[in-house]
This record gives structure tokens, C-alpha cells and sequence, in this order.
């Protein structure tokens, strides 16, 4: 069975995926700061791929020729910071990067926090 070009296509495709993304773009590399803390970004990464194609006969194709093959591919990713491993000696602690809320939902949820806060500031002065 002949290779189809839809395979190289995609292999291709796949390697430029493997070559911007590796496990430094999740974990990145450690800063460390003059006074002896290290942090470590952690990413969110995210990636869409799509492929396709079609083999089609040609106007003036010949009898004994194979296909034509038209087909293209593509990929997007996203990397976005989510927080800091902030190492001080032995102590290790998460910083979590919260990205401004995208919706009344999530400012909503964001707000949950302060109201229960607030109820019980009110039941204990009661």
C-alpha cells in the first residue's frame, strides 16, 4: 500500500506541536530573586489541531496516474500563567495568578468569599 500524503500532512503537523510545546512551556525554568527565593511559573497550555484533504481526479488526468491530493492543516495554542511555586528554604507555597472574571458568573462566584465573610461578621456582633 502506497504512503498517502494526508499522513505526512499530519506527522508534520504533529512535530511543530512537539517542538513548541515541551514541559518547560507548562513548568517553566526557576527565577531566583537576590534575597534567595525561587519561583517556578506554571502554565495552562492549550492547542487545537485540525487536518484535512481530498484526492481528486485531474482535467486532463491519464489513465494509469494516481490522484491528485490537495489538503492543508493547522494548529493554534494557547499558554496562559496560572501561578508561581514560590520556594523559601523549605517552604513551599502555590500563588495562584486568578485572571480578571470574563463573566457576571464568575464575578459573582469571586464575590462569594466576601459576602459569607460579611454574614458572619454580622451573627457574631448579634
Amino acid at each position: 500500500m502506497d504512503k498517502h500524503p494526508i499522513g505526512d500532512l499530519m506527522e508534520t503537523t504533529m512535530q511543530k506541536i512537539r517542538e513548541m510545546v515541551d514541559v518547560n512551556t507548562i513548568v517553566g525554568s526557576p527565577i531566583i530573586t537576590a534575597d534567595g527565593i525561587t519561583l517556578i511559573p506554571v502554565s495552562k497550555v492549550s492547542f487545537g489541531f485540525a487536518s484535512g484533504g481530498s484526492d481528486f481526479q485531474t482535467k486532463h488526468q491519464q489513465a494509469n496516474q494516481n490522484n491528485a491530493f490537495g489538503g492543508g492543516s493547522g494548529a493554534g495554542v494557547n499558554i496562559v500563567p496560572v501561578a508561581f511555586l514560590v520556594v523559601k528554604g523549605t517552604n513551599i507555597k502555590l500563588l495562584n495568578i486568578a485572571p480578571p472574571a470574563s463573566s457576571t458568573v464568575d464575578r459573582i462566584i469571586e464575590m462569594v468569599p466576601e459576602v459569607i465573610d460579611k454574614v458572619n461578621e454580622l451573627m457574631n456582633k448579634e
